[in-house]
């Protein structure tokens, strides 16, 4: 099986190609050249995207415009090539890259993504009743690094790959594939486009 596997939800995206859990190669880019991406992963492993058996998209929660361009570059090469698409939460793949830490995602309006025990919701960083040494990663745990360590949180360094979604995990996360128009989003609160309508 031949998986393509991206996420666009947070302000890096990432892209990975994987057959049957081995993972071919991987990037780190911008939402904007998600397809580029993924064209140049099929080059370096030699295949084409007539190989796909499958994608895997990120759904979030995250930024709408970046949710959303992931969304329809999933729905658009699952089309094209009548490929089965799953979605993963991106809560859920920063929690695989670095089991037993807290995934923070960047929310704006001056809040965060977390899990909340295995579900997704919206808080402000302040109101996080962390325990101590509690490690958080995602680009939230940046954002709002001292207010966290001040609350008795660890955070990696900036350069550290566990603030990254990696699409890797996507794929290995990756269940229940059906039509790209069963994907949905997962915005947890109302986006900022519908708020301000």
């Amino acid at each position: 099986m031949l998986t393509l596997a991206f996420d666009t939800a947070t302000r890096v995206a990432t892209a990975a190609l994987v057959r049957d859990g081995t993972v071919l190669g991987e990037r780190v880019s911008r939402a904007v050249s998600v397809l580029e991406d993924a064209d140049a992963l099929l080059r370096e492993a030699g295949a084409e995207q007539r190989d796909l058996t499958a994608l895997v998209v990120g759904t979030g929660p995250g930024s709408f415009t970046g949710l959303r361009l992931g969304l329809a570059a999933a729905r658009g090469l699952a089309f094209a090539l009548d490929l089965p698409v799953a979605g993963v939460s991106t809560l859920h793949v920063l929690a695989a890259g670095s089991p037993g830490a807290l995934p923070v995602v960047d929310a704006g309006r001056r809040e965060v993504f977390v899990l909340d025990g295995a579900e997704p919701a919206v808080r402000k960083p302040q109101e996080l009743r962390l325990e101590p040494g509690t490690v958080c990663v995602g680009d939230g745990a940046l954002r709002y690094r001292a207010l966290l360590e001040s609350q008795g949180a660890e955070i990696p360094p900036d350069d550290d790959e566990r603030h990254l979604p990696r699409a890797r995990f996507h794929a290995a996360l990756a269940r229940d594939f059906g039509p790209a128009e069963e994907v949905e989003p997962l915005y947890v609160r109302v986006p900022d486009a519908e708020r301000n309508a």
